[in-house]
């Protein structure tokens, strides 16, 4: 059975089809389920979850304002993974450029600094996505000033 994160985002998408082989086949998150009549699927990522949902104007979706691409724009999505390397493979073999090319980033978190080698790269409609792998906390009078 499925353990349902607390958070959840609904993305609306101009095509379920291209956004499941972007999400799965590139980024290997799997369908928890699908209404696929409805355009819709649910998918999990070792508990990071999204909603994708396909645009149809006759369905009385929750929409506040013009759907115009790219879709998201002033969001990014942080998921959590194992290693980004295999998903930047999976991605340049699928011909999808990277947004920001992966680096390693140190982030102050009070005394510490937390650690993350990360990529961004776009989803087919737009939506921001931050692929992170976690490097661990450093004590902050210790860290080396980033270049």
């Amino acid at each position: 059975m499925l353990n349902r994160s607390k958070l959840v985002p609904e993305l609306m998408v101009t095509d379920l089809g291209k956004s499941l082989e972007f999400w799965v086949a590139c980024l290997g998150f799997t369908i928890a389920y699908q209404r696929a009549d409805e355009g819709f699927a649910y998918l999990d990522l070792d508990g990071a979850q999204i909603m994708l949902e396909q645009i149809n104007p006759l369905a009385g979706q929750w929409v506040t304002g013009p759907l115009n691409l790219p879709l998201g724009r002033g969001l990014n999505l942080q998921i959590d993974v194992r290693s980004v390397q295999p998903i930047i493979e999976k991605l340049e073999q699928a011909g999808r450029a990277l947004f920001r090319d992966c680096k390693d980033a140190w982030y102050t978190a009070e005394e510490s600094e937390v650690g993350q080698r990360e990529f961004l790269v776009q989803d087919p409609d737009g939506y921001l996505v931050r692929l992170v792998e976690r490097l661990g906390v450093r004590d902050r009078q210790t860290a080396t000033p980033a270049r």
